[in-house]
């Protein structure tokens, strides 16, 4: 049973280009299968979370981040009674729009954009599943649901301000109200991508050797979960230990959103989804405490992961990559393989001509990246 204020898939505000629905599939299945069919998100096996795909096959990539945001989401979505699909649907598509090397290439790439309208990943998402997708007949793109499409274009909350590029073109064709909060489902995905990144990182921080158990046993949260293993099972093994720990953090977070979303949607007691979106503040939050105790977690993991010596020094390297990568291609178009250069010859000036070279260079894997700076490089020197 849905909640009053969950997205109906038989209310949804359809597709921009009308199609047949399917006869056993709701609107918003249909949205999840084509985004995962879809090439963009088969790429993100291939490109960085934290490490450089290279640097080791255990470390999650952007692919497996967004299977495990997909699954905390959809374990909240169902507790609250909203439509699981959608909000699996946004939670699978929310980082489609990364670069190659993480939030590295994305900074590297933004700086090089800014002449052209700047670059940024979730605006970078609607332009993938609107129009650089191209496998259907009718269409460019995957044709999501209006709401699928909010969801990724705000699912961190409501665009104000000047809007990225990308953002600014589609929002001109098809409006998806940027000035509000999107749904609670997409809300959800937004909290959940928090949640996964949180507890992961603290375990491919452990695993890179960037600190220990012990160090971490220190931060809120994660402490009391390591003691309550070692209450439970004195002497586990030490990597049995660190899983049961972690996992209990995950726990302990999820069931902090549960509870304080259910409180707020109580007391909001939205009628509809459209009540959700104009209620002028987020219905899916973490408690104050817990929000507390999680900035003092990231703070960590910034201080000894993200801005950790090895770490900098990778992405000093990836970003020289895209720093080199951009000028070649945006001097030299015929260097892009030969279905890009169909768009080229459509550009209408250098603004439309960098954006076609900032959707190439965004779409590369980790290792694509590497392979065409090292031969492309090495043959015009």
């Amino acid at each position: 049973m849905l909640a009053p204020h969950a997205c109906d898939p038989g209310q949804s505000r359809g597709r921009r280009f009308p199609e047949q629905e399917s006869a056993f599939r709701s609107c918003f299945q249909r949205d999840r299968d084509r985004i995962i069919h879809s090439s963009a998100f088969r790429r993100l096996m291939n490109k960085t979370q934290v490490f450089v795909v290279h640097e080791g096959d255990s470390f999650r990539t952007r692919l497996t981040h967004s299977i495990e945001v997909a699954q905390v989401a959809r374990t909240i979505s169902g507790a609250l009674g909203l439509n699981v699909e959608l909000t699996e649907a946004v939670a699978l598509a929310h980082d489609l729009g990364h670069t190659p090397f993480g939030h590295t290439g994305e900074d590297a790439l933004a700086a090089l954009m800014a002449p052209y309208g700047g670059f940024d990943h979730n605006a970078q998402a609607i332009r993938i599943v609107t129009r650089l997708e191209r496998h259907y007949a009718e269409f460019d793109g995957l044709n999501l649901t209006w709401e699928a499409l909010e969801g990724i274009a705000k699912h961190n909350g409501p665009v104000t301000g000047p809007l990225p590029y990308a953002l600014a073109e589609y929002d001109a064709l098809h409006d998806l109200e940027l000035a509000t909060h999107a749904s609670a489902e997409a809300q959800v995905a937004a909290l959940a991508d928090d949640i996964a990144y949180n507890n992961h990182d603290l375990h491919d921080g452990l695993r890179a050797g960037l600190f220990t158990e012990d160090e971490i046993a220190t931060l809120p949260i994660v402490g009391d979960c390591f003691a309550e293993v070692d209450r439970l099972w004195p002497g586990l093994d030490w990597k049995r230990r660190r899983y049961e720990a972690l996992r209990r953090v995950f726990g302990v977070m999820v069931g902090d959103v549960i509870d304080r979303s259910r409180d707020i949607l109580q007391q909001a007691a939205p009628q509809d989804a459209a009540a959700v979106r104009n209620l002028g503040r987020p219905v899916i939050r973490f408690s104050d405490a817990l929000w507390s105790d999680l900035r003092d977690i990231r703070a960590f993991l910034f201080r000894r992961m993200y801005r950790a010596p090895s770490v900098m020094a990778v992405r000093a390297e990836v970003t020289k990559i895209v720093e080199d990568l951009f000028p070649l291609f945006l001097a030299d178009p015929s260097l892009l393989p030969e279905k890009w250069r169909e768009d080229v010859k459509a550009a209408a000036d250098e603004t439309a001509l960098a954006r076609i070279v900032a959707d190439y260079i965004a779409g590369m894997t980790d290792r694509f990246a590497m392979h065409e700076h090292q031969r492309l490089v090495a043959e015009v020197s």
